[in-house]
């Protein structure tokens, strides 16, 4: 029997993946949901911006997932702010953008409009999920509080959110600059917590299950689930070394 070429034993996912880039991108072939998005040029280079503008709020998204922790945003809401810096700092992303919201209404709309474009940019950066380790897990103490957050980008959006805050908004400062749009906010409505990650994993296709295991603080309880949540998503969005090319899916696609 004669030997079989090395171009005969590869598979037609290695062979596509042996095409150069242009010829791939030359193809009639449009992407699907199985495919990268075409933010994603490359496993190095998992990036995307995300535009929103509605009624109520006008957003601009940039983010890296192979990034060094920055976070540069021009946020009118302080505490969310601070909720984004440190889960840009915990989870390695690199993130900068503009939110703007009708705060003189309510933080909800800006709030929960931030957590959909965030998942939105995540949906993109990732593309069709190719070589991720998809699912993660973290258990952080903050203080007094212990968080855990555990999720998993198969494809299918569900959010448990036991948070065990008072509801009680948290507040600072004196300003009242808050009530025009391009104001700032210096306190932060905690029952908008879950808001923000129910818009998240909408649009991120996720399921995440957020708990405060214990905790007094709601500031510390807040703090500790997103970084918990960072950390838990830094894992889940890894390139596994043992199966770079692979969905991480027995069904061979995720959507």
């Amino acid at each position: 029997m004669n030997k079989m070429t090395d171009k005969e034993e590869m598979t037609d996912e290695e062979k596509r993946l042996a095409t150069p880039t242009c010829a791939r991108h030359s193809s009639p072939i449009k992407n699907s949901v199985a495919q990268p998005a075409c933010e994603r040029t490359s496993l190095n280079m998992r990036a995307a911006r995300i535009s929103r503008a509605t009624a109520e709020t006008q957003i601009e998204l940039r983010l890296n997932l192979d990034g060094k922790g920055k976070c540069n945003l021009d946020c009118p809401i302080g505490f969310l702010t601070h909720m984004l810096s440190a889960f840009c700092k915990h989870g390695m992303f690199d993130l900068e953008g503009v939110l703007r919201g009708d705060l003189d209404v309510d933080q909800h709309h800006l709030i929960e409009d931030t957590g959909i474009a965030l998942g939105s940019a995540f949906d993109k950066a990732l593309g069709s999920r190719k070589g991720i380790l998809r699912a993660g897990f973290f258990i952080y103490p903050m203080d007094e509080a212990l968080c855990r957050a555990a999720v998993d980008f198969g494809g299918r959006p569900f959010l448990v959110c036991n948070a065990d805050l008072s509801g009680i908004a948290l507040s600072g400062g004196t300003t009242d600059s808050y009530k025009e749009k391009s104001g700032s906010c210096t306190s932060f409505q905690t029952d908008c917590f879950e808001d923000f990650w129910q818009g998240f994993v909408s649009t991120a296709k996720c399921n995440l299950h957020l708990d405060t295991i214990r905790g007094r603080s709601d500031h510390h309880k807040m703090e500790g689930l997103f970084k918990a949540t960072a950390r838990a998503i830094r894992t889940a969005v890894e390139i596994d070394a043992r199966a770079p090319n692979l969905i991480p899916s027995t069904k061979g696609v995720i959507c």
